[in-house]
């Protein structure tokens, strides 16, 4: 033991990784129906091995919990502010209520069981998992009147002391109740009601799990040979791609050979024409050429995908079609458009779509075709793999000075915090990145990196941090207070959410859920939520009520300290 404790000693990111690999491995492992996850094991492991006596620098949990935040905002930015609305009052007040009754629980427990001040603060900070209530509850005992200096400092100590015994299961509980507890009572599939959330935000589109992809893909290549009755005989190929705008004519095989075509080569009776583009479209315009054959066995067509930035101030105005005729008249070939966003979304391709600034155009066809109209439509999107470090960076610094913001309310200091100040800089730079595709890329491997790692990171240090304080503490003082803390962190949580769920009728299983980590700032169990959801569905509704948990629950401090009575040692 003494060698893994020096060995710890000098080398504390030891102890961090062995946390994030035994508690990932902890939390697969399943029991009927309940998996543990990741998120759980490695607080749980975290405090095991905390026991060596690990200390690790506390900005390393600011960074990486900062980088998680900041990655989920990006991520869920675009669907934020679309989302906000009236409803939005609902969800405000599920913060409301899950706060007040986290307030209500403490001051009955203080009330039953003859907690004094401090106490009864440090409960509120643990069991609620709101540190600022220490800091906010410390400084309200230190202005009290008529005490001695000797019972401040003592209560000023068990405030340090109740945070410590109740707060591992402050973390861990929103984890169970979002993840276990929740949707067994209500028989909830989480990952199945955030793949249906996510088709619901996202117009209907279905979306795929990692390794899924959809078998009926929206290209096709098609072989019609052309007879007298074309509609194509005679037509050059610039001719025949005029109105296309989903399809292209690529290809003519002429006497059992392709030709070396260009814009004039006139289409021919027994010619046989290749056609690609969206299977809808190429179904309809078939009847006109002629009759399906095979795909003649030898031809190879090289085509790629390439998004452009609609920024020619010539086009933006204009119809798809428009644009279609004023940009390809030179191509041999022709383009056809594959795809189409707007603020991130993808739009129904028409001939009618007025194209607006910063749409997102995907062309199809031949690089040697794509380059002759790319000019005149935008600026190619930059590389979907490349991170932008510029607008990540700048996004940061903006995340950690809106965090250092503080204000009074009634007289008590608030401070949004970096977590919070994070959160907000993350949604702002993801909205702007779906308004403005030019800038600010994060990649969506890269973006679930910075909030995987940057989680686990978090919550393991959590652990290694709370854990020796937690096992004194209750040593000293028996296992009520630990009981009192599970019931400060339960309560309020099933409270709120069936008054949510019945009463505010916020009826979505992923929208109640994260009205409970955010109403309760439970960011341990904001995290195990998304990964049971397995995308960004939750977002939109933990950051409204994770604002509003933030500011009151740090006002409960004082509050606390002012109702109750009781002193230190009296």
């Amino acid at each position: 033991m003494t060698i893994i404790q020096n060995l710890i000693s000098s080398s504390p990111f030891i102890a961090l990784f062995l946390t994030l690999a035994f508690g990932y491995l902890i939390g697969k492992i399943t029991i009927g129906r309940f998996v543990l996850g990741g998120v759980a094991g490695t607080l749980l492991v975290g405090v095991l091995i905390g026991q060596f006596g690990v200390h690790i620098d506390p900005g390393v949990k600011s960074i990486f919990f900062a980088l998680f935040i900041y990655a989920v905002g990006f991520q869920g930015g675009p669907q934020f502010f679309s989302a906000l609305n009236f409803r939005t009052v609902n969800i405000l007040l599920s913060a409301v209520v899950m706060t007040v009754t986290g307030l209500l629980c403490v001051l009955a427990a203080a009330w039953i069981f003859d907690l004094d001040r401090g106490t009864a603060a440090g409960l509120a900070a643990g069991g609620l998992t709101q540190s600022a209530i220490i800091g906010t509850a410390g400084d309200a005992i230190a202005k009290l009147s008529g005490l001695t200096a000797e019972a401040k400092q003592l209560m000023q100590t068990n405030v340090a002391v109740g945070y410590a015994v109740t707060y591992i299961f402050g973390s861990l509980g929103p984890i169970l109740m979002v993840t276990w507890i929740i949707p067994t009572i209500m028989k909830w599939d989480i990952r199945g009601e955030a793949i249906k959330l996510a088709e619901k935000v996202s117009g209907g589109k279905p979306e795929l799990a990692p390794g899924e992809f959809n078998a009926l893909t929206d290209l096709v290549t098609r072989a019609y040979l052309v007879d007298a009755k074309s509609s194509l005989q005679g037509k050059t190929i610039a001719q025949a791609n005029e109105n296309l705008l989903e399809i292209a004519i690529e290809v003519i095989e002429r006497d059992g050979r392709s030709l070396d075509i260009d814009k004039y080569t006139p289409i021919q009776n027994g010619d046989v024409v290749i056609v690609t583009g969206r299977r809808n479209q190429v179904r309809e315009i078939a009847q006109d050429i002629g009759r399906e054959v095979e795909v003649p066995a030898g031809i190879e067509l090289i085509e790629e995908n390439r998004q452009l930035i609609a920024t020619d101030s010539k086009l933006i105005g204009k119809t798809l079609a428009q644009v279609k005729r004023e940009t390809n008249a030179d191509v041999a070939r022709g383009i056809y458009v594959t795809d189409y966003k707007r603020a991130g979304n993808s739009v129904d391709i028409s001939p009618d779509v007025v194209v607006k600034k910063n749409d997102v155009i995907q062309l199809t066809g031949t690089a040697k075709d794509i380059n002759r109209v790319e000019n005149n439509i935008g600026k190619r999107l930059g590389s979907a793999f490349v991170t932008d470090y510029v607008f990540f960076g700048l996004g940061m610094v903006l995340g950690f000075l809106i965090g250092m913001i503080s204000f009074k309310i009634a007289g008590i200091p608030v401070t949004i915090g970096s977590g919070a100040g994070c959160l907000i800089s993350g949604l702002m730079v993801g909205w702007l990145r779906s308004r403005n595709p030019r800038v600010a890329s994060l990649p969506l491997g890269a973006g679930n990196f910075l909030r995987d790692f940057g989680l686990a990171v978090f919550v393991g240090i959590v652990g290694l941090e709370a854990g020796p304080q937690a096992v004194v503490a209750v040593q000293e003082h028996g296992l009520t207070l630990l009981f009192l803390g599970v019931g400060v962190t339960l309560i309020p949580q099933l409270i709120s959410f069936f008054f949510s769920y019945y009463v505010l009728r916020i009826r979505n299983p992923i929208e109640a859920l994260g009205c409970v980590t955010g109403g309760r700032s439970a960011n341990p169990g904001f995290a195990a939520l998304l990964e049971k959801a397995g995308n960004s569905t939750p977002v939109f509704t933990f950051t409204v009520t994770y604002a509003v948990a933030n500011v009151l629950l740090t006002l409960w401090g004082p509050i606390i300290i002012g109702i109750i009575s009781k002193n230190a040692g009296m």
